[in-house]
């Protein structure tokens, strides 16, 4: 069990999870995940973490298949300017390695912002905490338990 798991039982989430092997050479888990469960990738979404201005971290959502606009998430946020976290900041923040990381279950709880594509999904994926599985719940479900809110925050 990963913290991701705990907290959708403890939470009572309508969830579903889904295992594939994960290939150690593989470009893009994402694009992985959407290949070996038979999904299309615009429902895989990926765990970004991101540090402003003033060094405090928050948590994108966004489609595999795109790629974060730290413009947009730095307006999602309010403040100036985002950049990707230090890889090493992610994993002892999130508690998880990445391609694994999780929104769910976090060792810190960070202000999370959803890409608004994924309101238009009956469900999304996003990792479940390691490599090679993944949790399928509905977008609303997903935000309501991270305090999330929905932005338009990933270029096309």
């Amino acid at each position: 069990m990963t913290p991701a798991i705990n907290l959708a039982k403890q939470r009572g989430l309508d969830y579903e999870l889904h295992e594939y092997i994960h290939d150690e050479h593989a470009p893009s888990y994402g694009l992985e995940a959407a290949e070996k469960l038979g999904v299309e990738a615009a429902r895989i979404f990926k765990t970004l973490v991101v540090a402003t201005e003033s060094g405090t971290l928050a948590v994108a959502i966004v489609p595999v298949a795109t790629t974060l606009n730290v413009k947009k998430m730095a307006k999602a946020l309010a403040c100036k300017k985002v950049k990707m976290a230090d890889p090493k900041q992610v994993e002892r923040s999130s508690g998880y390695v990445l391609g694994g990381v999780s929104p769910l279950g976090q060792k810190k709880c960070l202000t999370t912002v959803i890409d608004l594509s994924a309101q238009d999904k009956v469900t999304i994926y996003v990792s479940a905490g390691r490599r090679g599985l993944e949790i399928e719940l509905s977008p609303q479900q997903l935000a309501t338990t991270l305090n999330a809110r929905f932005a338009d925050i990933a270029d096309r």
